[in-house]
């Protein structure tokens, strides 16, 4: 079975990717994958400085997390848009994690893995601006990205009580959902890919 880490960009309780991350979990699990939904809360990480790095090496969260990311064939990433760009809490997170390997960790969890990235936004274009950065930087680490993205505009509008989209939107994800588990599936391992 396939291994999907769900990562929400954002720590706020009521925040409108963490929402979106939730409807993506869901669809993965209905799609047959095993899924674990990170909370970066729990990885207490300073802001990325190679002097801390050279002194202290990496911590025990930043380990956590390389070996969490490992662990799993897929990613989905619900990412706010700051500023049309990243927010800086998931970017540290991206930088700690890719740091060199220790041990049996690999050197960059990234490299080989497949991403679905999502954004969730009040405004007209669902957070797509900050996408493209982050498509950026997990093209540069090796990450194999869907071309499609999922950019929900509107976003304080678009979910019900019980945290879903309508049938249009939850239909869309659940296709991006099912493709994303398909890539990363046995037929198209990593190592196919790499022959």
């Amino acid at each position: 079975m396939t291994r999907v880490l769900v990562i929400p960009g954002s720590n706020r309780e009521a925040s409108l990717n963490r929402r979106l991350a939730a409807a993506a979990a869901r669809a993965a699990v209905a799609a047959g994958a095993v899924v674990t939904v990170l909370d970066l809360k729990n990885f207490d990480l300073p802001i990325y400085d190679g002097d801390l790095e050279a002194e202290a090496g990496l911590s025990a969260n930043a380990l956590r997390l390389k070996a969490l990311i490992a662990a799993h064939d897929a990613l989905i990433i619900a990412a706010p848009e700051y500023n049309a760009s990243i927010p800086p809490l998931l970017k540290n997170a991206i930088d700690w994690a890719s740091r060199p390997g220790v041990g049996a960790l690999p050197a960059n969890p990234f490299a080989g893995r497949f991403a679905l990235l999502l954004s969730a936004s009040p405004g007209a274009l669902g957070g797509l601006r900050g996408l493209a950065h982050l498509r950026a930087v997990l093209e540069q680490l090796g990450t194999w990205l869907l071309p499609q993205s999922f950019a929900l505009a509107a976003a304080h509008q678009a979910f019900n009580a019980n945290g879903g989209l309508d049938e249009p939107q939850t239909r869309h994800l659940e296709q991006l959902v099912e493709s994303l588990i398909a890539a990363a599936g046995p037929a198209h391992s990593r190592a196919g890919l790499a022959a």
